[in-house]
């Protein structure tokens, strides 16, 4: 058979993607309680028996070719740890990888490793393929407010202190060393919008890219983001735009907005949905994919 991708739901993969590449998802949990604001929503992390079975699950698809695990940031959640105890059932057939990220960084390294499997290729070489990616994956996130970071425990020490400073202004974060930091402070959307394309365009240095938006409740401004973005980036790059899944929105709060690039010349793969600058497509042109 084929080398087998797995992810969680931490990735925000749009379901038609991971089906069309053939990459299995399983949910973090999702849980819901009343607190003296109402409504609460939190998450919390796979064990270790859930990603065993998982694991089992994808090793009988495989037929030993072995899987691929691809995880939220161990600084960010207990599901990296709980899935190398996992792995252990399954000595050098089930290799674990902290993405050190979270969102479509993760997406796009399980989509090219899940390219590579359907090639044939080793196991090896996936999870080389998916690396790399993330080596080359930068995320950052646009938030109206810190506030539901602040709560979830997300934030890194230094920038939960700068929190009660930060309400005033439109915060844009990045995922560095697998936690959230500052990277910049700005009054208005537009602002945020001009710093964001400016550390991205930097970041490709004249390389095209693979971009992934994904917005929560923010559907225009996403989309005006993407047209900046494309507009700022060179020919060959290729842009998806979806909604945040509930897992992620929990946190980012209410019209945020995350941006993972690839930096490369060619996007971790081709999905259907994409939008390719510069270049034919193979694919119909939709700009955007819906959960």
């Amino acid at each position: 058979m084929t080398v087998r991708v797995i992810t969680d739901s931490s990735a925000g993969l749009p379901p038609e993607l991971a089906e069309q590449l053939s990459i299995t998802v399983i949910d973090l949990h999702l849980m819901e309680s009343h607190g003296k604001d109402g409504l609460e929503r939190s998450t919390s992390g796979l064990s270790a028996l859930e990603l065993a079975a998982a694991y089992g699950r994808e090793m009988e698809r495989a037929q030993d070719d072995g899987v691929i695990a691809i995880h939220l940031s161990k600084e960010l959640s207990s599901t990296y740890s709980a899935a190398v105890s996992a792995s252990g059932v399954f000595p050098h057939t089930v290799r674990v990888i902290d993405s050190g990220s979270a969102g479509m960084a993760m997406g796009a390294a399980a989509m090219s490793a899940a390219k590579l499997a359907s090639r044939g290729a080793s196991l090896d070489e996936c999870y080389a393929a998916a690396v790399d990616t993330l080596k080359r994956a930068s995320t950052w996130v646009y938030l109206h407010s810190t506030e539901d970071l602040r709560r979830s425990g997300r934030l890194s020490p230094a920038t939960a202190v700068l929190s009660t400073a930060l309400l005033a202004t439109k915060p844009i974060m990045s995922i560095t060393r697998g936690k959230l930091e500052l990277v910049g402070k700005t009054r208005t959307q537009t602002k945020a919008f001009t710093k964001l394309v400016d550390l991205i365009a930097s970041r490709a240095d004249g390389e095209p890219a693979f971009v992934a938006i994904q917005h929560n409740q923010a559907e225009d401004a996403a989309a005006k983001l993407e047209a900046l973005l494309e507009a700022a980036l060179p020919q060959g790059s290729s842009f998806i735009c979806t909604p945040l899944n509930d897992v992620l929105s929990v946190h980012a709060g209410p019209s945020a907005i995350g941006v993972s690039a690839v930096f490369s010349s060619e996007p971790p793969a081709e999905p259907v949905h994409s939008h390719t600058r510069g270049r034919p497509r193979a694919f119909p042109p939709r700009r955007s994919v819906d959960n």
